[in-house]
């Protein structure tokens, strides 16, 4: 269509002049006109894409320019042919048009196809270069995303055996104590592990299952706790809630608070708060602060640094993790808020 209109408008643009005159406008435009529009799509289609993207930049300008000498030649032929055949009332107005080989101007005529032709292949070369330049996106997006799900699946399948390794040394301990309730831990289990294996498979889960899933989980790790150890929490979730939340992602923090918090010598309590505001959720975990030596490696393996890769790779930009010590040094604790907004666009 654009082609079409450099055809005819010229002509349409002159309605004080005969229609010879006018036709005579068209007729010389159409010669050129094909010209540039072989000079555009050889480009566009062949010539930066398999020369000029493919650094044969050399044999690129090489080809343009004997297209120029080429647009140059059809161009004066295409005048001659057409002053040849046109009525006469036509030719008599020809001199408006002075013949790009004649003696008036040959060089400028030169100029201002070579002009033409820069024009052309520039526009060519930045709509090529734009969709090239989006494709390579596009795949570098691709690449980066397919990345991602391979590292969030590698970090999935490190914590199903890092979790169901910590939960069998409790219940190992706890057979040796009370074999029955060992018995009843075993079925609280067997619910986890249906949890760990099926929903941890999906990048996000609702919220309220994910809540009940800590409970449970929460009430396995009590088991070789001892009764003077205060375990608090505190769950300010709709039971209908639809937010929804990456699976797993405060389990090795509760696990760090059970491994760290707890003395069977001073003093010990655990305090754990999820909540949801405005699809905003807070995990805030405080206990007391009992290190372990470097050699106690029980809850040991991705720990914290494996919540830290899945948050900034599911989350990125849109948490906050603050963690540390109180100046007295008795109290760890560790506050993430995540804002769920993102991940439920992704998931609609």
């Amino acid at each position: 269509m654009c082609w079409g209109l450099i055809i005819f408008v010229p002509s349409l643009l002159r309605p004080s002049e005969s229609l010879d005159e006018r036709l005579l406008h068209t007729c010389r435009s159409l010669g050129p006109t094909l010209c540039y529009m072989a000079v555009f799509y050889l480009n566009y289609l062949y010539l930066i894409p398999h020369l000029y993207l493919k650094h044969k930049r050399s044999t690129f300008f090489g080809v343009n320019l004997l297209l120029l000498l080429l647009t140059l030649g059809v161009h004066s032929g295409w005048w001659w042919l057409i002053s040849d055949y046109l009525p006469e009332p036509t030719r008599h107005h020809r001199p408006r048009f002075p013949r790009p080989g004649g003696p008036r101007a040959p060089f400028g005529f030169a100029l201002w196809q070579a002009v033409l032709m820069v024009l052309l292949v520039a526009l060519a070369m930045a709509i090529r270069m734009s969709q090239h330049m989006k494709r390579v996106d596009d795949l570098r997006r691709e690449a980066e995303k397919t990345r991602s799900e391979a590292e969030l699946t590698n970090l999935r399948n490190q914590l199903n055996p890092h979790f169901l390794l910590n939960t069998l040394n409790n219940i190992y301990a706890l057979i040796a104590i009370d074999p029955d309730k060992a018995q009843g831990a075993v079925q609280e289990l067997s619910k986890l592990l249906r949890h760990v294996l099926y929903d941890n498979q999906q990048d996000f889960v609702p919220l309220d299952k994910e809540v009940a899933f800590i409970k449970n989980y929460i009430e396995l790790m009590k088991i070789r706790v001892s009764q003077s150890v205060n375990v608090t929490t505190d769950f300010n979730i709709d039971d209908n809630s639809r937010i929804l939340i990456a699976p797993l992602i405060f389990i090795s923090l509760i696990e760090n608070a059970f491994k760290h918090g707890i003395s069977y010598s001073a003093p010990s309590y655990i305090h754990i708060l999820i909540e949801e505001e405005g699809g905003v959720v807070t995990c805030e975990i405080r206990n007391s602060y009992h290190p372990k030596s470097v050699n106690d490696k029980s809850g040991s393996g991705i720990g914290l640094e494996q919540v830290q890769k899945r948050l900034s790779l599911m989350y990125d930009g849109h948490y906050e993790w603050h963690r540390g010590t109180t100046e007295d040094g008795k109290e760890y604790y560790s506050i993430i808020k995540i804002d769920t907004h993102d991940s439920e666009m992704r998931n609609r």
